[in-house]
């Protein structure tokens, strides 16, 4: 995959070091057709995996290897720094799914999740869930604003709070029992861990608040832990 470099990316740095090698493709098997000493200014043009095109003051462009690049100086004489192209891939991410197991109460629980993230720190979820319990199966659902304040860790915490429906269906040996199907609202916490390539897991507690009838409510809390995959 073949990467343009932002516009605040795509500076010229100097070289630090002795010298650095330009080969004439992204890869130690290809062979350097030219070196430029220390002091010269070269630009990046492009990124692929861990290569860089960079293009010299006098014209000639070649591929230089991320180590060499991180030996150079940006204009205002720091190093050059880039984030892992894993990481890279994780904050583009747009797109996730994911499966958790758990226990709502007290009870086994199996949800699902989908995820749009619109921001690097804000995602719209929606997540619906099965729970087998003792006296009754309770099926949930609900749509979450999350917020991911440090995306680019990666281990990060994320909250989140949503809306939903929560219904119960008492087993039918239960007499007199009556089947409920409530408005529901939650408040989430958790915790992403990026496994690498395009996979992550994930870590929540859910409060959940149900309003079972106009003068009562309910509360649940659920801890679930899952993984999912993003592209």
């Amino acid at each position: 995959m073949f990467w343009s470099l932002p516009a605040a990316a795509a500076e010229k740095v100097e070289v630090a070091d002795p010298y650095i090698e330009l080969h004439t493709g992204p890869g130690r098997s290809y062979p350097v057709f030219y070196v430029a000493g220390r002091h010269e200014w070269v630009e990046i043009r492009l990124r692929h995996t861990d290569w860089f095109l960079v293009r010299t003051e006098n014209g000639k462009e070649g591929w230089v290897p991320r180590k060499q690049i991180e030996a150079t100086l940006t204009q205002i004489g720091t190093r050059t720094t880039f984030r892992d192209i894993l990481v890279e891939d994780y904050l583009r991410r747009r797109f996730e799914f994911g499966a958790a197991w758990g226990h709502f109460q007290s009870e086994p629980m199996l949800k699902i999740w989908t995820a749009y993230n619109f921001t690097d720190v804000l995602a719209l979820e929606a997540t619906a869930g099965q729970v087998a319990g003792t006296f009754s199966g309770t099926t949930l659902w609900h749509v979450n604003l999350l917020a991911e304040p440090f995306s680019d860790w990666r281990l990060s915490p994320f909250v989140g709070i949503g809306l939903g429906r929560l219904i119960n269906i008492p087993n039918a040996t239960l007499v007199g029992a009556i089947p409920t199907n409530s408005r529901m609202a939650d408040a989430t916490i958790g915790l992403r861990y990026h496994l690498g390539d395009r996979f992550l897991a994930r870590l929540d507690y859910t409060q959940y608040l149900a309003y079972i009838a106009d003068n009562r409510t309910d509360q649940y809390r659920a801890v679930t832990i899952g993984l999912g995959f993003f592209f």
